[in-house]
């Protein structure tokens, strides 16, 4: 008997964001697939590991993607626009002062990791297995994403707020603390998420050279 491949997930979630997509064989097949990307990586999954895992002939599931690139567009797609829609809605909640705008940015990118670990990894990990044109889309939206903190930190520096050795630097170590969650990180296990994501956001602000708000 062939051994399953070994994940490369602490936490076995295969969900997608419940607006991404509607019920149907269509949001089976994202699912699936995404569980299959996560785990096995995007290469070494094909359409018939898929078609297979739906118990469905490979010819069903060109009737909804046309290749297996475009699932993973799709997939990509879709963890790029929940994770930039989570983070603007943290943002306008946060007020104008850029130390609780860092908090709550960093808060809501520590969630979106945490709570899709899978889609998470996929999205950064896979994202480069598309071409340009393909992934375009996504890229735009992660372009955006980096932005809104990046202009909260030099929002930060020119208010006096933060001092950090090299602002770019910085704002990719803070979004790294995310990026790696689905590695290590389980839920309930160390610390629950709440916990967690204020953790991060005090390292965040540490590493800005804003003193810890007691």
């Amino acid at each position: 008997m062939k051994t399953p491949p070994r994940s490369r997930l602490r936490a076995p979630q295969s969900s997608l964001p419940p607006s991404s997509a509607p019920e149907g064989t269509r949001r089976r097949i994202l699912e699936t697939a995404l569980h299959l990307f996560a785990s096995r990586g995007f290469h070494d999954t094909s359409i018939r590991d898929l078609a297979a895992e739906l118990e469905l002939r490979p010819s069903a599931l060109y009737a909804h993607f046309p290749s297996k690139d475009h699932v993973l567009a799709e997939l990509v797609r879709i963890g790029h626009e929940a994770h930039h829609e989570a983070l603007r809605a943290a943002l306008l909640e946060a007020g104008s002062e850029p130390a609780e705008q860092v908090r709550a940015l960093v808060r809501a990118h520590t969630r979106a990791h945490a709570e899709h670990p899978q889609l998470a990894l996929v999205v950064n990990e896979e994202f480069y297995a598309l071409t340009p044109e393909m992934a375009a889309p996504a890229q735009a939206l992660r372009e955006q994403s980096a932005a809104l903190l990046m202009e909260v930190i030099e929002r930060g520096i020119s208010k006096g707020r933060f001092a950090p050795p090299h602002p770019l630097v910085t704002a990719r170590a803070i979004a790294a603390m995310g990026v790696r969650l689905p590695y290590w990180y389980e839920p309930g296990v160390a610390l629950d998420l709440d916990a967690l994501a204020e953790a991060h956001a005090e390292l965040a602000l540490r590493m800005l050279g804003k003193p810890s708000k007691r």
